[in-house]
């Protein structure tokens, strides 16, 4: 794991040693800077050593339960994060769903009513538009 670095002014350095981050604040040339996500991180209090930085890709490993998160850089792991989905949350929420659909299309249709006078749907394969002589749905 790398430890993220901050300079003077709070723009991002490129991440650094765990053993390099503890030396900086024994030395009092670094201090500890909490962030929302909760990850340690550390703001450099001298001017830095090199300000370049190095390309870097994100990989995602998308799943149906869990996805995995990795930043990578030419030479190390940066970052890697294990997401667990709310799929059996999802499911259970669709199916009510589904049930309370159901149960709303049964009270939407009037069935005192005669057949074809009640709120809904056409009958299948007699909502088409006859196109031509031959049909393979014409009456024979």
């Amino acid at each position: 794991m790398r430890v993220p670095v901050l300079d003077k002014d709070g723009k991002p350095l490129m991440p650094t040693k765990p053993s390099r981050a503890r030396r900086w604040l024994k030395e009092g040339k670094a201090k500890i800077i909490h962030n929302n996500l909760n990850i340690f991180c550390i703001q450099l209090l001298v001017e830095p050593s090199g300000q370049e930085q190095q390309p870097i890709a994100l990989g995602l490993d998308p799943g149906k339960k869990f996805t995995g998160v990795g930043v990578q850089s030419a030479k190390f792991t940066l970052f890697m994060a294990h997401l667990v989905l709310p799929f059996p949350d999802v499911t259970k929420k669709m199916s009510g769903r589904l049930i309370l659909r159901r149960a709303r299309r049964g009270r939407r249709i009037n069935r005192i009513e005669r057949f074809r006078k009640r709120a809904h749907r056409q009958k299948r394969f007699e909502n088409r538009k006859q196109t031509g002589a031959t049909s393979q749905y014409s009456s024979q």
